[in-house]
């Protein structure tokens, strides 16, 4: 996927997650484990390289019965990875899926069958910048879907 890719949203889906009952560390691993089952691949786009680095940790330990199988930088043969996560551009393992974490964006989601974007809900500064983005992307055309998240910590599709 490439993000030099002509921007053309036919197909792609983005969805929003809206984070209101558990934080991301929680709900993430269950959207990923989604992803996988599709036998589709995907990479996560957080903020930092401290956060890949703590959501790498995360992917290992979450469940004592379970991982998610996933590479960061510095792991051998990212482009076998079937989930990668970075701060930066990089696509090395032909994802489906881009996934985007504290507020990030990628200039052209087009290249990808979905986007998952999610979002804290509890602070008031990404829920606005959230906001731009789904403007931004309704305004280019985008297939754009809202998931809101009940108290139970469970999906909901609200738009």
């Amino acid at each position: 996927m490439s993000a030099d890719a002509e921007a053309t949203p036919a197909g792609v889906e983005i969805a929003f997650y809206h984070l209101t009952a558990t934080p991301l560390e929680q709900a993430l691993p269950a959207l990923l484990e989604r992803v996988l089952a599709r036998d589709w691949r995907a990479v996560l786009r957080a903020g930092s390289a401290e956060r890949v680095k703590a959501l790498d940790s995360l992917l290992w330990t979450y469940d004592p019965d379970s991982f998610l199988p996933h590479g960061s930088q510095g792991d051998p043969l990212p482009e076998r990875q079937p989930v990668w996560l970075t701060a930066g551009d990089d696509l090395p393992n032909d994802p489906q899926v881009l996934v985007l974490v504290d507020g990030m964006d990628h200039p052209d989601p087009s290249g990808f069958v979905r986007v998952l974007d999610l979002f804290d809900g509890r602070d008031d500064l990404a829920v606005a910048a959230a906001r731009e983005r789904w403007r931004a992307r309704k305004a280019r055309g985008f297939a754009l879907t809202y998931w809101r998240q009940r108290p139970d910590g469970r999906w909901e599709r609200a738009a």
